[in-house]
């Protein structure tokens, strides 16, 4: 028989964090100093023999990144939220990231193979390591900078549905998402994107969220070109997690003033040819614990009154929402978030807390699930080895057409 001793101890024992979760507290104090540290033990202190001034100036460059780079992302990204810090952290964020990977690289396996073929001496292969990385990260961050800025390549895919009338057979979805308007202006770049959008004659545009950073008044002129996108049937969207940042309803009532309908937890029905599809959108999963009334992610509710004889198009932000649309046997969800890793290597870390990274994969006996890798950038203005995207996904039916 269960006491209200037991009862204590058993919600004392769920209180409590887990070891990893301990841990993770400290990522925030830790992780800046390993991104600035590493690649300045690597580059100045194992065995070039820089002249005194060098090292002395290279170590304090690199101590002044330590330095600002989390005072400026405060300064930029907390309450205060000054652009000019943001863009001076972000950035610092990027390079840091890019040098520590390739000093890890490069500082093991180059080193090695220049061990084994027997180049140079101790200081030689110290110093050949350290230009290597200042190339390779160079050249690595001024590519990135310009795939980041650039309008995003078309990325074009059929995707079979097995249940999918032949009525709709050939109907044309395009998404974006993550389009993170923020502290770089990226008016220009908004309204580039919504052209490339009209080109494609889509039936259906979704963005499944992270439209910004900032408030909706904040960011309303880079957003407004979202009102020119056209649709033969419908404009829809869905909240992301930094809609929960940034006062998420005024989002969804400036995507509303703009002409998207937001799905939040609904659907509507889309027909052609006498057959219909359910396209259905949940709010993003850290709704549920941003305290603001009516928002949450309800799948039950989003297919309230759906036939379920009927194929099914979810728009959930995060793939890991994957596991509830397949429960529900949801025939095909998109999603954004990842960014593709955004930069390499980044996307090992991503796959910690999501069951896909990119592209189109398959979750149980029916569901497919399609992440984008997003069409903007978070943070740092960079994209390495993780291009952006606007996807054209061509829905394909299971079903004979009466024309074959």
């Amino acid at each position: 028989m269960e006491t209200s001793e037991t009862r204590s101890a058993g919600e004392a024992r769920k209180a409590r964090p887990s070891r990893l979760q301990r841990l993770m507290r400290y990522v925030p104090l830790i992780a800046p100093v390993l991104l600035w540290a590493v690649p300045c033990w690597v580059l100045l202190h194992t065995g070039q023999r820089w002249p005194l001034p060098v090292t002395l100036t290279g170590t304090a460059l690199f101590a002044l990144g330590l330095a600002a780079m989390p005072l400026a992302m405060v300064r930029g990204h907390g309450r205060r939220q000054r652009d000019g810090a943001a863009i001076v952290g972000d950035t610092l964020l990027g390079v840091s990231w890019v040098l520590f990977t390739w000093s890890v690289l490069l500082g093991v396996l180059l080193r090695l193979a220049l061990t084994v073929a027997g180049v140079g001496d101790g200081q030689g292969r110290a110093r050949i390591v350290t230009w290597a990385v200042l190339g390779v990260g160079a050249a690595l961050l001024m590519w990135g900078h310009a795939e980041a800025r650039r309008v995003p390549r078309v990325r074009r895919l059929d995707v079979r549905l097995p249940r999918l009338g032949a009525g709709l057979d050939g109907t044309r979805v395009v998404l974006i998402t993550d389009t993170h308007y923020g502290p770089l202006d990226r008016a220009r770049w908004s309204a580039r994107v919504c052209e490339t959008v009209n080109t494609l004659e889509a039936d259906l545009v979704c963005h499944t969220g992270d439209i910004a950073d900032g408030t909706a008044e904040r960011r309303r002129a880079q957003a407004a070109p979202l009102g020119t996108v056209r649709a033969v049937r419908a404009r829809v969207y869905v909240t992301g997690n930094h809609e929960y940042y940034s006062e998420a309803q005024g989002w969804v009532d400036l995507m509303d003033e703009l002409g998207w309908e937001p799905l939040r937890n609904r659907h509507l029905l889309l027909e052609r040819g006498g057959d219909t599809l359910v396209v259905a959108g949940v709010d993003d999963v850290t709704a549920e614990s941003s305290g603001l009334a009516g928002h949450g992610a309800h799948l039950a509710g989003a297919l309230d009154g759906a036939d379920p004889g009927l194929p099914v198009l979810l728009l959930a932000h995060q793939p890991k929402f994957i596991d509830r649309a397949a429960a529900h046997g949801i025939d095909l969800q998109l999603s954004g978030h990842t960014h593709g890793g955004q930069i390499w290597p980044f996307h090992h870390l991503v796959r910690i807390d999501q069951p896909t990274v990119a592209g189109l994969s398959r979750h149980g006996a029916r569901t497919l699930l399609y992440t984008s890798r997003g069409t903007g950038f978070w943070g740092p203005p960079f994209r390495v080895f993780a291009p952006s995207e606007i996807t054209l996904l061509v829905l394909r039916s299971g079903q004979p057409s009466a024309a074959s």
